[in-house]
């Protein structure tokens, strides 16, 4: 089969296109045929080799997939041949990933695809949609009636957290970093966009919440954390899901004193339980139409080296050269 994949670390120029062995579905295994994978910014940390977990050699690339079931494993018993999928956290922990025609996955780790949801837009929303998800629901609890601030409303995880924050019935306020962009925030139910290039963030976020925000969602890989804290309400939540290298000052004082919550995560130690929660609902708003997958384009998988370099060079080198998700497909 044809996969992009890589014999060693480094960067995206090492990842190669061609042929390699196409897995076999054994026991609770389905094999997938590949619709349509994305890139998220975790793809580019692993094919760099800033991870904790040896990998397969040679390494397919890629957390997310949407497809068709191609063959399943004598106990596979949640899906049958000819059946739509999606699924994500493959290429992590170890296992394999998807950026191939083909890819062996855990049962327990796909999800049916509605009929009226295309594998671009099912693979575009699968990691993105469900940190989204767990952060926001989970962990930090957004009720109906809050206010929200989430970095980067076109970006991957941004462009869901925003959604779903509508969908609850919160006020959400984001940042984008031109007219266009913001644009694209406002169609997608933001009330409040800050230009992060033109305007001060944190005295932007006071004057459209002046007691401050319930919850701050933080994306960007250097929070400033006294910032933060200066524009959040009394007992809110604030969410870290990037920023690994990061060791900022943490201002204890005024931290305590307002009653707030500091929580981190990532998405991949999640249970097969919490994923599926989160995948019910992703596929019901697909589905409804409530919930947009953000797509920037669409590139053949051929060209996996030029998109994780496009992908780095947005995230890593801050270029915003990205306003959504990049998807590859197969053909």
């Amino acid at each position: 089969m044809k996969a992009a994949y890589i014999t060693e670390c480094g960067p995206a120029s090492n990842i190669q296109f061609g042929d390699i062995d196409a897995p076999v579905a054994r026991g609770t295994e389905v094999l997938v045929r590949v619709g349509a994978v994305s890139l998220n910014p975790v793809d580019t940390y692993i094919r760099n080799g800033a991870n904790y977990w040896e990998l397969p050699q040679p390494f397919v690339v890629g957390c997310d997939l949407a497809g068709t079931v191609e063959a399943i494993g004598d106990e596979v018993t949640r899906f049958k041949v000819g059946e739509r999928v999606w699924g994500t956290n493959q290429g992590l922990l170890g296992k394999q990933g998807t950026f191939a025609e083909f890819c062996a996955v855990e049962q327990d780790e796909l999800y049916a695809t509605p009929s009226n949801v295309s594998d671009n837009d099912a693979a575009a929303c699968s990691l993105v949609g469900v940190t989204a998800h767990l952060g926001l629901f989970r962990d930090a609890q957004l009720q109906a009636g809050e206010t929200i601030f989430v970095h980067g409303g076109t970006g991957g995880v941004g462009a869901m957290v925003l959604q779903m924050a509508k969908r609850c019935g919160a006020t959400v306020i984001t940042t984008a970093g031109n007219e266009e962009k913001a644009a694209r925030c406002r169609e997608l139910g933001a009330d409040v966009v800050i230009n992060y290039n033109t305007e001060d963030e944190l005295e932007a976020i006071l004057a459209a919440a002046p007691d401050g925000v319930d919850v701050f969602w933080e994306t960007l890989r250097e929070p400033n954390l006294e910032g933060i804290i200066s524009v959040m309400k009394e007992y809110g939540r604030i969410v870290i899901m990037a920023g690994r290298d990061a060791r900022p000052e943490f201002p204890v004082g005024p931290f305590y004193v307002k009653c707030l919550k500091l929580m981190g995560f990532v998405m991949f130690k999640a249970n097969d339980e919490a994923l599926r929660a989160c995948a019910d609902d992703i596929n019901q708003w697909l589905s409804d139409g409530s919930l947009k997958a953000n797509i920037s384009q669409v590139l053949p998988m051929s060209e996996a080296a030029a998109a994780h370099q496009m992908q780095e060079d947005s995230t890593l080198n801050q270029s915003g050269g990205t306003a959504g998700k990049i998807v590859l497909t197969p053909s």
